[in-house]
């Protein structure tokens, strides 16, 4: 990234800027709703993976840290409604329990299929559910073998890439309360994220820590946009609240599918 030109540095911070504020703001997105942009820039994704990834740890750890302390000193446990504060612990536990040997399956890459198709059909399984929380008839899935195999599906495709986000959230997010999905989110992407970075070091990718120094306030930048944005919409009742995440998944699956098939 040393010999690029003025302008294309300053879109790559505006890019991050958007990253920043998607991540925060919705609690998934930011790398499906930035990368495609920043491969319009510099068309390479080894680049700017290392960086999303590290600005993944950064921002989930503090995001979850920030919201336990908000638990513990503002609100009552009956205020809550839920024994857990802010991170459904339970349900996080159980659904790691699901995706940690497919995810590791896809980060060392003991299976290879096709990565378009696998994307392909990730992105249109999401898009129902999207539909289906914008029509507020979110999916509620009563057999177990059917959220098993999405997550499933969810952590190989994060192990392999980045964007396993819309599948894993399209079952969190008819499982953890609303009030928890977030927090609960962000400290599942810090486990995730932090299996993925050893690949990287395995691999010898360029983490490119030099672009951290000034990309990591871009992204901060964002995340004070996208936490007074999630701060609105977390007052919502339930019914805006999904159609914001159907939206929000729906936007991530057109862009996803373009990336994938169209740059």
């Amino acid at each position: 990234m040393e010999h690029l030109v003025w302008w294309q540095y300053a879109a790559i911070a505006g890019i991050f800027i958007w990253s920043g504020f998607v991540r925060t703001g919705l609690g998934f997105g930011g790398a499906v709703l930035a990368l495609p942009f920043l491969l319009l820039v510099h068309n390479d994704p080894l680049v700017f993976l290392p960086i999303i990834s590290i600005h993944l740890l950064v921002f989930s750890s503090w995001i979850a840290w920030r919201g336990s302390q908000k638990a513990k000193q503002g609100r009552s446990t009956a205020e809550r409604g839920d024994a857990s504060g802010n991170i459904a612990w339970g349900y996080l536990r159980k659904a790691l329990g699901i995706m940690i040997v497919p995810k590791l399956i896809g980060v060392f890459g003991l299976l290879t299929l096709p990565n378009d198709i696998v994307t392909g059909v990730i992105f249109v399984i999401v898009a129902v559910f999207a539909m289906s929380y914008i029509v507020n008839k979110p999916f509620y899935s009563n057999n177990p073998i059917v959220s098993t195999g999405l997550l499933m599906m969810g952590g190989y495709v994060s192990g392999t890439s980045l964007i396993g986000a819309p599948l894993i959230v399209s079952v969190f997010a008819t499982k953890v309360p609303h009030h928890q999905l977030r927090d609960t989110l962000f400290v599942l992407w810090f486990i995730l994220v932090c299996i993925k970075m050893v690949s990287f070091l395995i691999a010898g990718v360029d983490l490119q820590l030099i672009h951290q120094l000034w990309l990591l306030p871009c992204a901060f930048i964002g995340h004070l946009i996208g936490q007074h944005f999630h701060e609105r919409i977390e007052k919502t009742d339930t019914p805006t609240f999904f159609k914001f995440i159907g939206w929000a998944l729906l936007l991530v699956c057109v862009f996803g599918l373009y990336s994938t098939f169209w740059l």
